[in-house]
């Protein structure tokens, strides 16, 4: 409960900061918070899929924190928002991005974490 409290409190930040950022119709802060949660997730389970990491710790951090701070059902939403406005292009740009950009920064998340764990060996 307390990571998903934190993984929520990072994401209403998180998704401020890009709205602010990048003002307009297009739902930037879920995508930055969809892509950066997925980075993030990849690079914690590179960090600790070996089983250094104690259940208890897990589940705060990959149940509680990351599922608080990503965002997919916000996605789902903004994008049946997209398309009954009838912006069929920015919906099809929300779908590809988040999904895309989010593998994309799982992948590089993971590889990230297992460069800094053979940097530390």
């Amino acid at each position: 409960m307390a990571g998903g409290a934190l993984g929520s409190a990072l994401r209403y930040q998180a998704g401020g900061w890009a709205h602010r950022l990048f003002d307009g119709v297009f739902p930037t802060g879920t995508l930055v918070v969809n892509v950066a949660g997925s980075f993030f997730i990849g690079l914690l389970w590179s960090l600790f899929e070996e089983g250094d990491l104690h259940l208890n710790w897990r589940l705060f951090l990959f149940t509680g924190m990351m599922g608080g701070f990503t965002t997919f059902s916000s996605f789902s939403l903004e994008t049946l928002n997209l398309v009954r406005t009838r912006d069929y292009g920015l919906a099809l740009a929300n779908v590809l991005g988040n999904n895309l950009l989010g593998l994309l920064a799982v992948v590089g998340g993971f590889l990230l974490g297992r460069l800094i764990l053979q940097a530390m060996r």
